[in-house]
């Protein structure tokens, strides 16, 4: 991530107002060397950053940067507890999900990269240019609430996580102040790629649900039936656990941290205007894309393991309910026998440490960029104070929210819930802007795009209505 700094004559003025009552030296925009947390790369246009310099797989591998991050990232903690959940109290029948998701979660996020990669600014400012402020501030102003709650969740799965790691020595509440004050010192100190680079790793113990699920022996056919034929319920729970599966899957943060990421690429490669960002060769959206791909693609090969693992180990033996993080963790039996628990800790901490970062920023972003403010994680918190603030804020009241003495697990299954009602709004004006030609000329939506972001939103807003309607009408489980 780099920063937002740009030239305009001698002087750029900082809009920041909190730099007024703060002492940070002169309102003139510093030079980059002094605000930034990192030097910038200085390299030319916005494909140099994932400029492919081999041929075959380690070419494909150069392509990869904000795709891959936004990806791993939705496999975050909420993801993980929903898919454990749903696996366990359903079976295999929620299992197409993973597969109906994949297209439409790439398209949708593609537009997104789209929207950014052609408009040079990020999601905020367009949907701003485009629709009335009111419309685009109640969206917003949704977002930051579905992510504060999500990021509340979040950290106290961390800290679940840590605690399952001590075997209960460590009460789960003690551990949330210390992950989110590290979280904080990572986001206001370092840059989000070295973040990213450092948790990654964790994030591999995910895939032991992938080698558990083949120790499990699941009836081929039936799988196979569960993948591709979708099972439906006409029952309260089952809504509520589609809703959670497509809101914790297409979330609305990724929308935004999608959009504001390709940005800051670009601000990384030395673009700093808008005019100079502004348009997309076809060769930078082509290495956007196969980004975006492998980054879904990574996404819901994870969830698809996940559904598949609770559903053989829990539900085939009659343990419905996931209530705890032990519980979620004995899918993880089979592989690991007593040391699953280990798996499953480091995966909640490792995902967990790269979504709060993403759900706090997405949430600075969108406000910041709704204002007409400036800042971005690349650059120092005393020249950007009120997009930091945002950060701070939203991860102060996370930790609020888990002194309320709300299980975490349920946590994470209803911000999924909170976050499927939120994502119908802003899909829809998401999709409206990128059919449209005069804000994005030659790279407006083509007939496949139109077709499953449209897909996507019809979907998801289908879902939350008949999620309404089941509690309004009394629906039963």
């Amino acid at each position: 991530m780099s920063s937002d700094y740009h030239v305009t004559g001698m002087k750029g003025k900082v809009k920041d107002s909190l730099l007024d009552r703060i002492r940070v030296g002169p309102k003139a925009e510093p030079p980059p060397e002094e605000l930034l947390k990192e030097p910038e790369s200085g390299e030319a246009g916005p494909s140099s950053a994932r400029k492919a310099r081999r041929v075959g797989l380690l070419g494909i591998l150069q392509l990869l940067g904000p795709g891959l991050i936004t990806g791993a990232s939705d496999d975050d903690p909420s993801g993980i507890g929903t898919y454990s959940q749903v696996g366990a109290q359903f079976g295999y029948g929620m299992l197409w999900t993973a597969l109906f998701a994949f297209p439409l979660m790439a398209a949708i996020q593609e537009l997104c990269a789209r929207i950014a990669l052609q408009t040079g600014v990020g999601l905020g400012v367009a949907l701003r240019r485009k629709f009335p402020v009111w419309l685009v501030g109640i969206c917003v102003a949704a977002l930051l609430i579905a992510n504060t709650i999500n990021l509340g969740a979040d950290l106290g799965a961390i800290a679940a996580g840590g605690s399952l790691l001590s075997r209960g020595l460590i009460p789960a509440l003690w551990l949330v102040v210390p992950a989110a004050a590290l979280i904080l010192y990572l986001q206001f100190f370092v840059t989000y790629r070295r973040i990213f680079n450092t948790f990654k790793w964790l994030t591999l113990a995910l895939f032991a649900y992938v080698f558990t699920a083949l120790l499990a022996h699941p009836g081929l056919l039936t799988v196979i039936a569960a993948t591709f034929v979708p099972h439906i319920e006409l029952s309260r729970d089952f809504v509520i656990a589609l809703v959670a599966v497509l809101g914790t899957t297409i979330s609305p943060y990724l929308f935004f941290w999608q959009a504001s990421a390709e940005v800051d690429e670009m601000r990384a490669a030395g673009l700093r205007s808008e005019a100079d960002r502004r348009g997309v060769k076809l060769s930078e959206l082509r290495a956007a894309r196969i980004d975006v791909l492998i980054g879904m693609g990574f996404s819901q090969v994870v969830m698809y393991a996940i559904i598949l693992t609770s559903a053989a180990v829990l539900h085939a033996h009659g343990k419905a309910g996931v209530q705890t993080a032990d519980q979620a963790a004995q899918a993880l039996h089979p592989l690991l026998g007593p040391f699953a628990f280990v798996a499953f800790a480091l995966g909640m901490v490792g995902t967990g440490f790269l979504a709060v970062p993403i759900l706090s920023g997405s949430a600075a972003y969108a406000l910041k960029e709704f204002f007409g403010l400036k800042g971005d994680l690349g650059s120092k918190p005393a020249y950007r104070p009120a997009f930091y603030g945002v950060i701070g804020a939203a991860t102060v009241a996370g930790v609020v929210f888990n002194f309320l003495h709300i299980d975490p697990i349920k946590a994470l299954f209803y911000t999924a819930v909170i976050n499927g009602l939120v994502a119908p709004p802003l899909m829809l004006q998401i999709v409206i802007l990128g059919s449209d030609r005069r804000f994005m000329a030659g790279r407006v939506s083509g007939r496949l795009s139109k077709v499953l972001t449209w897909l996507a939103t019809i979907g998801m807003s289908s879902a939350a209505i008949a999620l309404i309607v089941s509690l309004l009408s009394g629906l039963r489980g």
